[in-house]
């Protein structure tokens, strides 16, 4: 797994540089031991957890105390999210992080999703990079907090 591109809507890459978590946020996805294709979802998300663990990151954190509804990781006032299943889980991550934004319990967020190409080897109606990217800006309006859209493969 490599890290492939990002993609930054509201200021969202200067967000993540002002806390000087940028650089720490693409290395995340330097990962040339996981190769990506069939089944290989659930070490990806090991390897994230193991990683957003050792640098002090919250894993699965609800958006609210009565609620199942969870993020990837939080840390302080930033949020991730990785998404490598259907391509319409990618946009409900989007509003949970727009809710968590509007509760000003974040201040920025990341979302993490295979490029097309990498989607296409894990399966059919992947979420890929290209295709959120595309269809973020065109709601640009509706999401509203700065957001890093990090790609993958």
């Amino acid at each position: 797994m490599n890290f492939a591109g990002a993609y930054s809507l509201h200021n969202g890459q200067a967000e993540w540089e002002k806390r000087e978590l940028s650089d720490w946020l693409t290395d995340l996805f330097e990962a040339p031991g996981i190769a990506i294709g069939s089944r290989c979802t659930s070490r990806i998300r090991e390897h994230l957890k193991d990683e957003l663990t050792a640098s002090g990151w919250t894993h699965n954190v609800r958006i609210e105390q009565n609620c199942d509804l969870t993020v990837t990781g939080r840390y302080r006032d930033l949020a991730f999210q990785i998404q490598t299943g259907n391509v319409s889980r990618a946009f409900y991550d989007l509003m949970k992080m727009q809710y968590l934004y509007l509760e000003h319990k974040i201040q920025a967020a990341a979302l993490a999703v295979p490029t097309k190409a990498a989607a296409a080897r894990i399966n059919s109606n992947i979420a890929s990079a290209e295709r959120v990217w595309s269809e973020v800006q065109m709601f640009d309006r509706i999401i509203t907090f700065p957001l890093l859209v990090v790609a993958f493969e």
